[in-house]
């Protein structure tokens, strides 16, 4: 396949008529809200940390002043060596301190204590792996875990409880870019877990005060990426010479956000007080126009044309009109300077 010109970024529609889903936090007592300046320094727990977007997260975090508590249970969901790499150097930094710990397993409430936001990152991704025998590691792992985290976090002075929710969550959406008014119709059971998390969130909200909110992320990639995702894929395919496997036609969308602007956007919304849920969103385009965007940075890529997979959403755009209004999101890297940044870093 020739390589294209570089992508360029596609904007989002800003509809007016979006109905938000933020609320104001009212007075807690005792619970401590944190600061709301994004420049307050914090004490920050962050879940699943050693994972890609984990370590991007802490050290997103640690370069704006913040403390921050590390947790991982350093699962085999892909090489474990590729995630104590990625805490290599945060290791090395004093405000930095980790635990190799599993949320179901563990005693959290030192970890938790005087936090001011706890980002919970944690979890088993991946709509194919999720159906049959999968399905009970990804409800342990997406649902179980996150209850334990929240039944933890309830009773303490804590800010924000920032879930990193999914698109998967709208499966098959009926309208593109899609508001987080749409329906919830998860074509994956993975998508299921990622809904139920983020009602448990809300419960929590509802119940007990817990001021969660709930960042449906799109496609996010980056440098780390883990290796099982689509660009790590198509780069590691380029340098070897080997087959893609495109699954589908290549016209299917996929919404793909820098990993830098998903992890400011994560310290932008514990900061702001907003509570809910809020897509987050960068450059739609379809699979094959995302193809021909690495092989302008790496080489050529041979495409291997598969059948769908079911579980696969035909579409995916998201409508960033909460975000931005909420807590200032605005995606800051085009696709071809994100592709850029990993070829640079090795991918």
């Amino acid at each position: 396949m020739r390589a294209g010109p570089p992508v360029p970024a596609v904007r989002h529609r800003l509809a007016p008529e979006v109905i938000s889903h933020a609320h104001r936090l009212p007075p807690l007592g005792k619970r401590a809200l944190g600061a709301r300046r994004r420049e307050a320094v914090m004490r920050a727990v962050v879940t699943g940390a050693a994972g890609f977007m984990g370590s991007h997260l802490c050290a997103h975090l640690l370069a704006a002043g913040d403390t921050v508590v590390a947790v991982d249970a350093l699962t085999d969901s892909y090489d474990v060596a590729l995630k104590r790499r990625n805490l290599r150097d945060l290791s090395r930094r004093p405000a930095f301190s980790f635990h190799h710990a599993d949320l179901l397993d563990a005693d959290l409430g030192p970890l938790l204590d005087g936090a001011h936001a706890v980002y919970h990152l944690a979890g088993e991704s991946g709509a194919r792996s999720s159906w049959g025998p999968g399905f009970e590691l990804h409800a342990r792992r997406n649902i179980l875990a996150t209850q334990a985290l929240l039944e933890a976090v309830r009773d303490r002075a804590s800010g924000a409880f920032v879930h990193a929710s999914s698109s998967s969550v709208y499966g098959d959406a009926r309208t593109s870019p899609t508001a987080e008014t749409a329906c919830p119709r998860p074509v994956s059971p993975y998508g299921v877990t990622k809904l139920a998390a983020e009602h448990l969130c809300a419960l929590y909200r509802t119940a007990y005060g817990v001021p969660t909110l709930s960042l449906r992320l799109f496609s996010v990639y980056g440098p780390r990426q883990r290796p099982d995702m689509a660009f790590a894929r198509l780069f590691a395919a380029a340098a070897a010479g080997r087959p893609f496997p495109l699954y589908g036609d290549g016209e299917q969308t996929r919404d793909f956000l820098y990993v830098r602007d998903a992890v400011a956007a994560m310290r932008d919304a514990a900061c702001s007080g907003f509570t809910g849920v809020a897509d987050l969103g960068g450059s739609p385009v379809s699979m094959k126009q995302a193809i021909a965007a690495v092989e302008s940075v790496a080489g050529p890529v041979e495409v291997l044309p598969r059948p769908a997979e079911r579980g696969d959403a035909r579409h995916a755009a998201a409508d960033i009109t909460v975000a931005s209004r909420a807590f200032g999101f605005r995606p800051r890297t085009a696709l071809h300077e994100g592709l850029a940044a990993m070829a640079a870093e090795g991918a």
